[in-house]
């Protein structure tokens, strides 16, 4: 390939946007010439065996430069060697496309950092023309394969690739990270656009497809993917391990991970898997997923997956939990050693109708998954402890939506619920907005239509309606609207603050506050004493783990705490070595607030061993205000981001102002 210089503008490529009307106005003058602007500068063009091409994001997802309106992928199969010593995957994958026009001549994909080898269609064995536009920052490449005539409109392409070491959607760990040091590891995690640094795809959740999988990978090493095992074959020095899925899903939700594994059942439809040293312990903590999961499906309907596992990831995986279907990640930080921290399972176990069985068309409409799965994880916490956990739970999240909107700004655009990603890369606009205002929306149309009673019956009927479908906000409304039709309390709902405002909801539900009584209560004694006036007056004992954390939350966003008594409270606590992340994050933010020296080692220590982003980005943000210390940890991430997954070093940086 060439590259075809009209300006040298790239380096600010990561905040393009496309000019399209330019383009439209200008394309019958250019023809085959294509021209991107960037930040109002002309970027150049690449030309391939198949001419130049410049790429232009889809009308249907402005993260994505696929074109299913046209020619849509239908099924994927994947053939794929890993190769630890090169930190690549090589192989192939076979494209199952249709066309939905006459005079389509081509079907467009997403790659990033792929090396494209050939491609042929795979029938006649005709190999094809293809083009492949130059990188458009963090959302990488437009892949255009010309469509060979035939007289049916089905075709199936066989690329051969080789992904790249640094492929943003996988993790690379060699021994020595790994809890066992001995075996290196490696696992995916695609959402929100990253599986096209794996393979060559229509990389929208306006896609699903079935797909299968056969992996090549050392004899003492275990794989596994979001997909039912279908065989093992033992050969001379490896392992071949056959996966499908027959459930249609989008690409985000293809994954895999392989390393030295154990298994343990813990219940008839669910394996957790981990690495040996944390396996007893996972097993313990997840004990009761399959109450979860019966939970779940009495309040959505049936569960069409088959199996629940869960596999325990190493620490720098960088979400709480992921929904890939048959298969949950989870980050160890789970593992509080109380089962206190295990709500997130219920989380992932909702995904498996909000998100993955129906699912937001595109980012820009990322509530309709996670909103509606905190609504539901909420719900199956309400039956499996108490109505009053449920409510402690929801005014523990609108907590953490006041924190992350005066983070954002609260007339910050992407503190909308449904926001424009136009030239806004997902991850960028990744935030507990579309978790938590998701949740408050969904809790406040419950009670405007009757409550739960009404409510769930919709909520079944909305899962069955749009199943293996994806789809927007309006269509949601349109059969919210439709199905409360004979509610006039509908009329009421302003729509339009609550889907294209920013900041705050416009209504914060009435929780229940029962549980949050004894939290004052002890809050006040706390911020009362000092450690001149006694003993300290509580033991922690009276209340559970879920009210520390609220309490510690709340201390937190209080005036900054004496040092003295900061440092009279973690010898008697041991704030800082307690296992529960969520009591250990919040403390350490409190003495970063009041700038207590003692607590930064302890605190950058526990960022380097932890990569969840909940816990890595604050504390991170929490340093850089606190100017004294803004340049020890700026450093400090720079010393360990080579330890980091792509999506937590690049927000991180971020945060901290840092060029990429």
């Amino acid at each position: 390939m060439r590259i075809l210089k009209l300006f040298d503008v790239a380096r600010n490529v990561s905040n393009c946007v496309i000019r399209r009307n330019f383009v439209r106005n200008f394309e019958p003058f250019i023809n085959m010439w294509r021209i991107l602007i960037l930040s109002n500068c002309f970027l150049l063009i690449l030309a391939g065996d198949g001419g130049t091409r410049m790429a232009r994001f889809s009308p249907i997802d402005p993260s994505s430069f696929s074109r299913p309106d046209l020619a849509v992928v239908t099924n994927i199969k994947l053939s794929l060697k890993v190769h630890f010593d090169q930190k690549i995957f090589s192989g192939n994958c076979d494209l199952t496309v249709k066309k939905l026009h006459e005079n389509v001549n081509e079907v467009v994909l997403d790659v990033k950092d792929l090396d494209i080898e050939s491609i042929y269609e795979t029938e006649t064995n005709t190999k094809c023309k293809y083009t492949l536009s130059q990188p458009v920052g963090e959302f990488g490449s437009e892949l255009a394969i010309e469509i060979p005539p035939k007289e049916v409109n089905n075709y199936i392409f066989t690329i051969n690739y080789k992904t790249r070491p640094h492929a943003s959607g996988l993790q690379w760990l060699e021994p020595e990270q790994t809890a066992g040091k001995k075996h290196p590891y490696v696992f995916s995690q695609f959402q929100a656009i990253h599986a096209r640094s794996f393979l060559p795809c229509q990389d929208t959740p306006y896609v699903k497809t079935k797909y299968e999988a056969l992996i090549n990978a050392p004899t003492d090493l275990s794989v596994v993917m979001s997909a039912i095992r279908d065989a093992t074959k033992p050969m001379i020095g490896y392992n071949l391990h056959h996966f499908k899925q027959d459930v249609p899903i989008q690409s985000y939700l293809i994954a895999i991970a392989i390393g030295a594994l154990e298994s343990r059942k813990i219940g008839p439809r669910s394996t957790v898997w981990a690495e040996k040293e944390f396996i007893e312990m996972a097993a313990n903590e997840f004990a009761n997923t399959e109450k979860q999961l019966k939970t779940a499906e009495d309040i959505c309907g049936p569960y069409v997956w088959g199996i629940y596992d869960l596999l325990v990831l190493p620490p720098s995986f960088p979400f709480g939990g992921m929904e890939n279907p048959c298969l949950t990640f989870v980050t160890p930080t789970l593992l509080a050693g109380d089962r206190s921290l295990a709500n997130v399972v219920a989380h992932e176990i909702a995904h498996s109708w909000t998100g993955n069985l129906v699912t937001n068309a595109n980012f820009e409409h990322f509530w309709l998954n996670e909103g509606f799965t905190v609504f539901i994880e909420r719900k199956i916490l309400g039956r499996l402890e108490s109505p009053q956990v449920q409510d402690f739970d929801a005014y523990g999240g609108t907590v953490e939506l006041k924190e992350a909107i005066k983070v954002m700004g609260s007339n910050n655009p992407l503190t909308n619920l449904v926001v424009n990603l136009t030239g806004v890369h997902p991850d960028d606009a990744f935030s507990r907005v579309p978790y938590e205002k998701g949740q408050t929306f969904l809790r406040y149309l419950e009670n405007t239509v009757g409550g739960p009673a009404v409510f769930e019956p919709f909520l079944r009927k909305y899962f069955d309606t749009y199943k293996y479908r994806s789809l927007t906000t309006d269509e949601f409304k349109a059969f919210f609207i439709e199905y409360f039709s004979s509610t006039p309390e509908i009329k009421n709902i302003e729509w339009n603050k609550w889907l294209h405002t920013p900041g705050m909801p416009p209504v914060i539900p009435d929780y229940d506050k029962t549980l949050l009584k004894t939290i004052d209560e002890m809050k006040q004694r706390w911020l009362n004493w000092d450690e001149k006036s006694g003993p300290v007056p509580f033991s922690g004992d009276e209340i559970t783990s879920i009210q520390k954390i609220q309490l510690l939350q709340d201390i937190f966003e209080s005036e900054p705490q004496p040092i003295k008594k900061l440092e009279v409270l973690e010898e008697k606590f041991k704030f800082t070595e307690v296992q529960n992340a969520e009591i250990k994050f919040r403390w350490l933010r409190i003495g970063i607030k009041a700038k207590w020296e003692k607590i930064v080692d302890p605190a950058l220590n526990w960022v380097n061993e932890v990569g969840r982003m909940k816990y890595c980005r604050p504390l991170y943000r929490d340093f850089y205000n606190w100017e004294e210390m803004r340049a020890k940890a700026i450093q400090n991430f720079q010393d360990n981001r080579k330890n980091m997954m792509h999506v937590s070093a690049y927000t991180i940086a971020h945060d901290l102002r840092l060029k990429e």
